[in-house]
């Protein structure tokens, strides 16, 4: 029996939660949200004792009042963002209490007057007056003005706003990505600013759906009155014995009053709607936004003094509200003029009053800044970076290059500037590298350039021209034309991708030039920790920040990419433990660590490696013209040999370029640097490989020899 009774205290220690564990219920959001929700829903079921309901009546109304003065104080709509969420909420209260209301209403209104609350009760008296009529004629334009012009008007504005700000949301975005491409904002602000934009159309969308809640509400407010009134009545004579005058003053007071505790709240949150959609385009809390444009114009205060006081002196009019009203509108306006007027001069040099400021003038350290990618065009081709229908062709495409080539070559090319050049002609442009010019062209905006890929003429009218990035035949036709020519076969691009793939071959012919010092730091930072640490085992104890970036330079110059940092600096680390410390040869040491991303580079489609090679005659005669020992080394080749091995060089590969064939030329690892600094001259798109530089798993086909 005593474990018995003892196990009954335990039990019900367990079963009923203490103070302590309500309070940390009731501080956690989520669940606080979520008991409100489920007591909203359990008004609409169970019935409300006159003392609950008149303290929930008065949580109504602080609450709409809260949200209002809310919406009044926030500097842009995007700050209450919630606001839909919280109008479902207070919508679905007040119909909640008006439910609870109407049950006491119809259940005890014969009792008399305070059956539904005091509050209800104190409504009724104070608008009526006695007299129900009254109330009903007040109630009825409380609704009206909520209904028909606030309700109506702020959910055409969010419906308005909502339409615009989707049509407007594909325009804004590319100007974002257009300001990106350009250098002028980074990837942070890039992202913040799309993150607003999406905010922005998903708010307005929302409160486009939320201004619905508020003119069921004004709907469902009419059909209770109407229900509660007549059935009060019905209920009063027929059930209670009541006179018709005393059960319709009854219920009528119950029901006017309980219309009105409901619809002032639901008026205070209309207006807060409408104020919170009316507020685009503006910044700042509204009684700043306000007051600052309507006191920006004294001349339009001073207009609407001057009518009053005109209308003061017409003959039956009271002469005091519109002239004192007049007179002090006009001291205003006065006053405020004053004040702009002091601003002004303020705002004037202080050695020349009443005069412009001048611009000041750009220093002259400015002219020392240097572009390193610009693109200048003519006036003709200004559509094609920010054209009438809102699209930005031009500079979409070079955001897409430069992310591209970074995750080809391994870093990021600088921003391209894009300028209008009044001194080209109208349908001309220039790509500067570091101010210098790297390639030009023609392109025709609404027209289509028409290359045949076997490299011959296009047989079709238009302006024959000669395609400026690889020097091929082409010709501009019109866009009705465009259909027709890829049915025959041929290759057909728009003005913008003209540029862009000029602009393409441009950058991968300067990447070395483009490898700044402070971007290779910043590749060096972001590196790994353990990749890392073995920059700081070589630097600067063996080598330099800027031996680095002239290997890597190296390598980029034959367009081999250093997406893969850390097998490069493994490379170099291991050619200085061998005393290697010519940047030349260090290159030659890295480029045998990169033997598989190389002969993955120049792979042919059939998944094989195309060589050329060079005859052990001409590689004797490379080893025999070497000079010099060790960094000093260099080649002394007689002219006519060089000559002779140019034209065989360009012979065997315009062979293999008519059997479709793409290949390497293949030396000694030994004479690799000096035949690359020849062919480079004559054919810089040739890649020149080391024996040692080829993958044992690679599948060769030699298809020449030099």
């Amino acid at each position: 029996m005593t474990d018995t009774t003892a196990a009954a205290p335990a039990a019900n220690k367990v079963t009923l939660p203490s103070l302590a564990q309500l309070s940390v219920l009731l501080r956690r959001g989520d669940l606080a949200l979520a008991l409100v929700v489920l007591a909203i829903l359990v008004v609409l079921i169970l019935p409300l004792p006159p003392l609950v309901l008149d303290l929930a009546l008065a949580t109504s109304i602080i609450f709409s009042v809260l949200i209002l003065m809310t919406a009044l104080f926030i500097q842009a709509p995007l700050e209450f963002s919630s606001f839909p969420t919280i109008l479902l909420i207070s919508t679905m209260l007040r119909l909640s209490l008006n439910l609870a209301s109407t049950r006491l209403i119809l259940s005890h209104g014969h009792n008399g007057t305070a059956a539904a609350g005091h509050v209800i009760e104190a409504f009724g008296n104070f608008v009526m007056g006695g007299n129900f009529v009254i109330g009903i004629i007040v109630f009825s334009i409380l609704v009206i003005v909520n209904f028909v012009v606030i309700t109506k008007g702020s959910g055409r504005i969010a419906e308005v706003a909502a339409r615009f700000t989707l049509d407007a949301m594909p325009g804004k975005q590319m100007a974002i990505d257009a300001d990106l491409s350009a250098g002028l904002i980074d990837e942070t602000e890039a992202r913040r600013r799309r993150k607003q934009l999406e905010d922005e159309s998903a708010f307005y969308g929302a409160m486009d759906g939320a201004s619905k809640f508020v003119r069921g509400d004004a709907i469902a407010g009419l059909l209770i009155v109407f229900i509660n009134v007549v059935g009060g009545i019905v209920i009063g004579t027929v059930q209670q014995s009541m006179t018709f005058s005393a059960a319709g003053h009854t219920y009528t007071l119950l029901t006017v009053g309980d219309g009105l505790v409901t619809q002032i709240p639901a008026l205070i949150v209309s207006t807060a709607a409408g104020l919170l959609v009316s507020k685009a385009g503006v910044s700042g809390a509204a009684d700043k936004a306000l007051l600052g444009q309507l006191s920006g114009y004294p001349k339009a205060l001073g207009m609407s003094a001057a009518v009053m006081i005109v209308m003061a002196m017409v003959p039956g009019i009271p002469m005091f509200p519109f002239l004192t009203l007049g007179s002090g509108a006009a001291l205003i306006a006065y006053f405020i003029d004053k004040r702009t007027r002091a601003a002004a001069g303020e705002a004037a040099p202080a050695g020349t009053p009443g005069s412009a400021a001048k611009p000041a003038e750009e220093p002259i350290s400015a002219a020392l800044k240097l572009d390193d990618l610009k693109i200048e065009i003519g006036y003709g081709l200004l559509p094609l970076v920010n054209g009438p229908d809102g699209s930005d062709r031009l500079t979409d495409q070079i955001k897409a290059l430069r992310r591209n080539l970074a995750a080809e070559m391994g870093f990021v090319m600088p921003s391209v500037r894009i300028l209008d050049n009044v001194q080209l002609e109208a349908t001309s442009y220039t790509i500067k590298v570091k101010e210098a010019d790297a390639g030009s062209g023609k392109v025709y905006p609404g027209q289509h350039m028409v290359m045949d890929p076997a490299g011959g003429q296009v047989n079709l009218p238009g302006i024959h021209t000669i395609e400026p990035t690889f020097g091929l035949p082409a010709t501009w036709v019109d866009d009705s034309m465009r259909e027709e020519a890829s049915l025959r076969g041929y290759t057909v691009v728009d003005a913008a991708t003209v540029i862009s793939t000029h602009l393409s071959e441009v950058l991968k012919n300067n990447m070395a030039d483009l490898l700044s010092y402070g971007e290779v730091q910043k590749l060096i930072k972001e590196l790994p920790k353990e990749q890392g640490d073995i920059v700081k085992d070589m630097v600067p104890s063996q080598i330099s920040h800027s031996t680095i970036q002239r290997v890597l330079q190296m390598l980029l110059s034959e367009r081999i990419s250093i997406r893969d940092l850390g097998t490069i600096l493994e490379g170099i680390a291991e050619a200085l433990s061998l005393g290697v410390r010519n940047p030349p040869q260090i290159v030659e040491h890295v480029r045998q660590r990169l033997a598989r991303q190389i002969c993955a580079t120049y792979l042919s489609p059939q998944g094989y490696l195309a060589l050329i090679s060079l005859t052990p005659k001409w590689e004797q005669n490379f080893a025999e013209s070497l000079v010099g020992e060790g960094d000093n080394r260099s080649l002394a080749m007689q002219p006519s040999k060089l000559s002779e091995f140019v034209t065989i060089v360009r012979e065997r590969f315009e062979e293999a370029a008519r059997n479709g064939e793409a290949p390497v030329l293949l030396t000694s690892a030994l004479a690799r640097p000096y035949v690359r600094s020849i062919v480079e001259r004559f054919r810089p798109q040739t890649s020149v490989m080391s024996q040692s530089e080829i993958h044992p798993r690679v599948r060769l086909k030699t298809v020449g020899n030099v």
